[in-house]
């Protein structure tokens, strides 16, 4: 069967690999799409020091069942359509005992600790799949994964309805979150340094408003936004340490910030504006039991995941587009390998 692999860093192919067979508590899928993951060109690159190689990776899946054990929990059956949730986990370290899988102190990750399902078929824990809702397409089912991260984000954030959430980077995961807030009913605002992406959030996505922070003065312009008040979340996307350090000027007092993406090194912080604005910090990491509502959101288009879609390929055209994706990462959101 077919799969995606990075041999090593800048290496990438697609090979014939043997066929797959479930072991005790697991499904067989028939994967049909898989997205193409930020998280993929960092391994491409050799950037991510988590990833071994050879690696096939692949952790934006949804594919069919093929075959399940019939005393699964979720009462799935062969032919059912899911999406699989791809954070691996023990169940017994105190994370997994308080339902926070997503710390789990032994966490894998498809495409990264292990071989992911960036291939045409894929064997899952059966409890660890989720069913998608009748009419949903595969392309769009493939989006809930990353949904699920900017989701996560958001409620870390503890988000309310008519707040303002500040979403630093307009990637994939920061346009999602700001997608996501408007769906809740706040108000977003997406500050990024590329005016392309800025501009597709806005036209293409319906962001209510973007700042380029290469241009302007990004708190004066959320002070304006907020009518002074600042922005009651900051869900920090980027990864940039700049973009951490701001994130305290652009919260409210009685804030919260969530950071959500990766930082290369540390961010000196002026704790001192943490304590006068009384801020709460929290980390959001992956995400832990939110894939059910993501395809709701997704399949009722609140949050129309689509529109970041920028194209589909088959699994021989992967190597190329990977390649790509890693020269000329502006001219891409989202893409989907199909099976």
């Amino acid at each position: 069967m077919k799969a995606v692999r990075i041999v090593k860093p800048f290496e990438v192919e697609c090979i014939d690999v043997p066929e797959v067979k479930p072991s005790e508590n697991e499904a067989l899928l028939k994967i049909e799409a898989a997205g193409i993951c930020g998280s993929d060109i960092g391994a491409f690159r050799g950037a991510n020091n988590l990833v071994s190689y050879p690696r096939i990776i692949g952790h934006e899946l949804a594919g069919v069942i093929v075959s399940i054990p019939a005393d699964n929990p979720k009462g799935l059956k062969p032919g059912d359509k899911v999406v699989v949730d791809p954070y691996l986990h023990c169940d017994h370290c105190y994370p997994c005992r308080i339902g926070r899988t997503n710390c789990c102190t032994s966490l894998r990750t498809l495409g990264v600790h292990v071989d992911g399902g960036m291939r045409e078929y894929f064997c899952h824990p059966a409890h660890m799949l989720v069913k998608m809702p009748e009419g949903m397409t595969f392309e769009q089912a493939a989006m809930a994964e990353p949904l699920t991260i900017s989701m996560h984000g958001i409620h870390r954030g503890a988000f309310k309805a008519g707040e303002f959430c500040a979403v630093t980077g307009a990637g994939p995961i920061g346009l999602a979150a700001a997608m996501t807030a408007q769906a809740y009913g706040g108000h977003a605002i997406l500050i990024d340094i590329v005016q392309e992406r800025l501009d597709f959030a806005r036209e293409k996505a319906g962001i209510e408003y973007t700042i380029n922070s290469a241009n302007e003065d990004a708190a004066k312009r959320i002070a304006e936004i907020t009518k002074g008040d600042m922005a009651q979340l900051v869900v920090e996307c980027s990864g940039a340490n700049s973009a951490i350090r701001s994130s305290l000027d652009y919260a409210s007092h009685a804030g919260r910030i969530t950071l959500t993406g990766w930082p290369k090194k540390e961010t000196s912080l002026p704790t001192d504006m943490i304590t006068k604005k009384e801020l709460d910090i929290r980390g959001g990491r992956n995400s832990a039991n939110e894939f059910e509502e993501a395809l709701e959101l997704i399949h009722s288009r609140r949050v129309d995941m689509e529109k970041m879609l920028t194209k589909t390929v088959t699994a021989e055209e992967a190597p190329e587009v990977i390649r790509d994706i890693e020269k000329n990462p502006g001219s891409y959101m989202k893409v989907i390998v199909k099976f």
